[in-house]
């Protein structure tokens, strides 16, 4: 692996306007990281990696590389661009296990932290920089949200999230409460009663999107967020039926597939998979297949009735007379999701839009002073460093609201 990465890091070119940081959205010096690693500084390397990017181990894994900086590096071009992603991976993993810094000095204020996804613990792990007394409110029993619940272990061994609990959370002071929904029993209000100075709201989206069509009640129909959350629950079948393309249908595919179903195939209203083109790869050479123009009409107990579509005008049209029943023992509808409104509906002054997506300006502001979100919740299902990138601009502007706050104090004694 060693030997690999190094030999990687030696093709960078050190361009002088690297493409691969601008393809980056968290703009991570890739040249400057891959010099430090030839120049024998790992330790230099994973600091500026880590500071840069809290979830850095996670992102060198579940990125989209190939979209992203290994997309825009010049060399790529005319060959092989280089596999940031690897060397991303070693250094970080790497410097990870040598971290064993201590809390801050405390500046006495709270800040309240609702939900453990990637926005969640980015903002946990700024403000606990700055010394913040963090409490990271977390409804299921372990932390990392959407990168626990939501991506399988064979992309991102749980391993990796358990390591930086304890060395991004527990290790700097952070405390976090499992099991535990803001909205009921415990409110935002009663949040700010007990001190906290400023919330954050990360709470992704988990709430399936629908088809509306007849049949979704059905008990061998399955939501595939629902699916992935604890997919040895579920008892599919050898014959299933993906409905839905995107990137969370590919987890879910793969995941039922090594769990023992022996026919799985992904059904698309277009002519296109809307999943990135490494995942669909991986998702076909593991036995999935797809189908392409059809539009689930009604779910039966006996399969889908499926019409064929074609692209009329850049609109998708049914075609008459099409329809034909799919069968298989096990439905999972995977149309991407929407926010949950617990926190919503029992808080005064938060606005979200048709959606039902928290309104926030650019910096992470709520409609409601010291209210404070990102990441999906926001912006609706995004990719992970998107949501890094975003929240490091909100925990700033978390950081000068609760200053702004302490100053006020000071002036009004």
């Amino acid at each position: 692996m060693s030997i690999h990465v190094v030999e990687e890091a030696r093709r960078c070119l050190q361009c002088k306007n690297p493409q691969c940081k601008k393809g980056c959205p968290i703009g991570t010096e890739i040249p400057k990281v891959i010099a430090l690693m030839l120049d024998n500084k790992l330790d230099e390397a994973g600091w500026m990696l880590f500071e840069n990017n809290p979830l850095t181990t996670v992102c060198s894994i579940v990125c989209d590389h190939a979209a992203q900086c290994e997309g825009h590096c010049v060399l790529g071009r005319k060959g092989v661009p280089i596999n940031f992603s690897s060397i991303e991976n070693y250094i970080s993993s790497t410097y990870s296990s040598k971290m064993v810094q201590g809390p801050a000095q405390s500046n006495g204020i709270k800040a309240a932290i609702i939900g453990s996804g990637p926005a969640g613990l980015t903002i946990s792990v700024i403000l606990a920089r700055y010394g913040y007394d963090v409490t990271v409110f977390e409804n299921k029993d372990k932390i990392g949200g959407i990168l626990r619940y939501g991506i399988p272990e064979f992309r991102l061994p749980k391993s990796i999230l358990d390591d930086f609990e304890y060395r991004h959370l527990h290790m700097k002071g952070i405390k976090i409460r499992p099991n535990t929904t803001i909205g009921a029993p415990i409110s935002v209000d009663d949040l700010f009663r007990d001190g906290y100075q400023s919330v954050f709201i990360g709470t992704g989206v988990w709430q399936p999107n629908t088809l509306r069509i007849k049949g979704e009640s059905l008990g061998h129909v399955h939501f595939g967020i629902n699916y992935l959350t604890n997919p040895d629950s579920y008892q599919l079948g050898k014959r299933v039926i993906v409905i839905g393309t995107g990137n969370a249908a590919m987890d879910v595919a793969r995941t039922a597939m090594r769990k023992g179903v022996r026919e799985l195939t992904c059904y698309s209203r277009t002519d296109e998979i809307a999943a990135s083109p490494h995942e669909a790869e991986y998702a076909a050479l593991e036995g999935v297949r797809f189908e392409y123009n059809q539009m689930p009409l009604e779910i039966t107990d006996d399969g889908v009735i499926f019409k064929s579509t074609e692209q009329v005008d850049g609109k998708t049209v049914a075609t008459e007379g099409s329809e034909e029943l799919i069968e298989a023992d096990s439905v999972i509808i995977c149309i991407s999701q929407g926010p949950k409104n617990r926190i919503v509906s029992t808080t005064t002054g938060i606005s979200t839009n048709d959606r039902g997506l928290v309104v926030v300006d650019d910096y992470g502001h709520t409609t409601r002073e010291g209210i404070f979100a990102s990441g999906d919740v926001v912006k609706g299902a995004r990719t992970v460093v998107e949501a890094v990138a975003h929240s490091k601009q909100v925990a700033q502007a978390m950081h000068e609201y609760m200053q702004s706050l302490v100053q006020e104090d000071s002036a009004s004694n």
